[in-house]
């Protein structure tokens, strides 16, 4: 077993399965994917801390714990079609890939969607299409999606976005407000309508471009 064998399944059992993770499925997965290939190298070794790990530019790889309860939270089945706001490296479409059918990994930052390819590659998962676009308008031509996962906190969801969630879609999203913890949100599409309910609080760092509008002063 090597060091990151190791430390995967450490994450799992001290992490994951006290913190309310019960599903299979998605034990599986976090189990079978290598969190240290889509992390900076000179971060490898603390690749399964409990922590959101810095990649470039305020963008991070998703704390596994809150990760692993938004992914639970969206029930992903075998027969869906994924949309991941924010790609960054990856890491979070390469979970995705393995419970769903199809992965759409939306990502602006050239650097970062050219090194989301490179760990799929090297992670040898073939379901993802890292597409580059504005992260606020969602990727509208794969629309609708079963289900769609932010990756990174938000203030909102935009309303484009979620019109690209299909009847019985999910939604999942840590929302954070301008002040105050995150609080990690499960949407549901059902007869056209969006309804929210808050799962758990998050402290995940806030996604560019989804930042709170500054208020206005007198």
């Amino acid at each position: 077993m090597t060091v990151y064998e190791a430390a995967r399944i450490h994450m799992i059992d001290s992490q994951l399965r006290p913190n309310k993770v019960t599903n299979e499925r998605v034990l599986a997965a976090f189990a079978n994917t290598r969190r240290e290939i889509f992390v900076p190298e000179h971060l490898r070794a603390i690749a399964y801390i409990d922590e959101d790990l810095p990649v470039r530019g305020g963008r991070y790889v998703m704390e596994p714990m809150v990760l692993a309860r938004l992914l639970q939270a969206a029930a992903v089945e075998r027969t869906d079609t994924a949309l991941i706001v924010g790609a960054g490296t990856g890491y979070e479409a390469a979970l995705v890939a393995a419970l769903a059918r199809q992965v759409v990994a939306l990502e602006e930052d050239p650097d970062l969607a050219r090194r989301a390819r490179e760990a799929l590659v090297d992670h040898g998962i073939a379901s993802v299409s890292v597409v580059e676009g504005s992260l606020r308008q969602g990727h509208r031509p794969r629309a609708p999606y079963d289900v769609i996962l932010f990756n990174g906190a938000v203030a909102e969801v935009p309303s484009e976005i979620g019109l690209q969630l299909g009847e019985g879609g999910r939604l999942v999203a840590v929302v954070k407000a301008a002040s105050g913890i995150g609080r990690a949100t499960l949407t549901r599409r059902t007869g056209g309508l969006l309804a929210h309910r808050v799962i758990f609080d998050a402290a995940t760092p806030l996604l560019p471009g989804f930042e709170p509008k500054p208020a206005f002063s007198f």
